[in-house]
């Protein structure tokens, strides 16, 4: 495969413009076009640069163990300067209004909401409406605050995570804007875009029911079991939408229990989510989407650290 076929499928499943490709790649736009245009060729350090971001968006990306054990070391030593994470966001108001607004505006920016980070600020802060954007993409966002709301209050006396936890979220995220909030799915679905078998609908229940028992197994590797828990979730696909809002709302309660910060999974890294999360579930392979996972988590130890 020659180098322009690469840049090509790159950008096909990074959705990056050429100007940020070049970027990435620590080049101009000029020597960048230049080799999409096969007028020239990359020296071989940028080649290496443009092999790497191959693997990474084709999911063939491979981490090293010692990498990632060291951010999950990192990661450890983290949750060990906070005595309680949730109590620090309940304490700070800046804290919980930041992870309030971040992970609505990631989540929901993920599943192609339109609202910026500002207007998704005016919607959840200052009850503003926003002109010409739509009734459910600013019911969303309210939602999606609610929910956070409510699980940022009741941690306190969630001891674990169950159906009844799960239904609740659904009918709090999807209140006004689907007649089967907190319902599971009664019919068959398909995830847009990708390869990945869904679950029968009449097997959701009992697949459930596993999912909540293997989430309260104790784990010596949290980041491991939380991967491998969210990747499950997503693939039997419970609810006939907003399951990777909820998804991401059930890894930051796993996540708050563990003493450690909410993942933050920004919406710029959308493709790499996705292209992990297929990994994991066709390929049984986690590593990439762990990986992933421990990046977010530091982003939201940095929130929680006001960096």
């Amino acid at each position: 495969m020659n180098t322009k076929d690469k840049l090509k499928i790159i950008q096909e499943l990074s959705g990056l413009t050429q100007t940020k490709m070049a970027d990435k790649i620590g080049v101009s736009f000029v020597a960048f076009n230049n080799w999409w245009t096969e007028k020239s060729q990359p020296r071989k350090k940028q080649e290496t640069a443009i092999d790497a971001m191959y693997l990474e968006y084709t999911g063939q990306k491979k981490i090293p163990e010692t990498v990632l054990l060291a951010k999950k070391e990192l990661i450890i030593k983290e949750s060990a300067k906070h005595k309680n994470i949730l109590g620090t966001i309940l304490k700070n108001p800046d804290i919980r209004d930041q992870f309030m607004l971040s992970l609505t505006y990631n989540s929901n920016k993920i599943e192609g909401s339109t609202l910026s980070e500002d207007e998704t600020a005016d919607i959840m802060f200052n009850d503003r409406a926003i002109p010409d954007k739509s009734l459910v993409e600013q019911l969303e966002v309210k939602n999606h605050q609610t929910a956070l709301k409510y699980l940022f209050i009741q941690m306190k006396n969630v001891k674990k995570i169950d159906e009844d936890l799960v239904l609740k979220l659904h009918s709090i995220l999807m209140n006004g804007i689907r007649d089967d909030a907190g319902i599971y799915r009664r019919h068959g679905v398909r995830i847009v875009g990708s390869n990945v078998p869904t679950a029968n609908y009449l097997k959701i229940p009992k697949l459930m029911e596993e999912i909540f028992v293997d989430i309260s197994k104790k784990q010596k590797d949290i980041i491991s079991h939380i991967s491998n828990i969210h990747a499950r979730f997503e693939q039997i696909h419970p609810f006939s939408d907003g399951n990777g809002r909820i998804g991401r709302l059930i890894l930051s309660v796993m996540l708050i229990k563990s003493n450690i910060a909410p993942a933050v999974i920004k919406q710029e890294n959308k493709r790499l989510y996705y292209t992990y999360l297929r990994t994991a579930q066709l390929k049984n392979d986690v590593t990439q989407l762990e990986d992933f996972i421990c990046d977010a988590v530091m982003i939201g130890f940095n929130i929680v650290n006001r960096k």
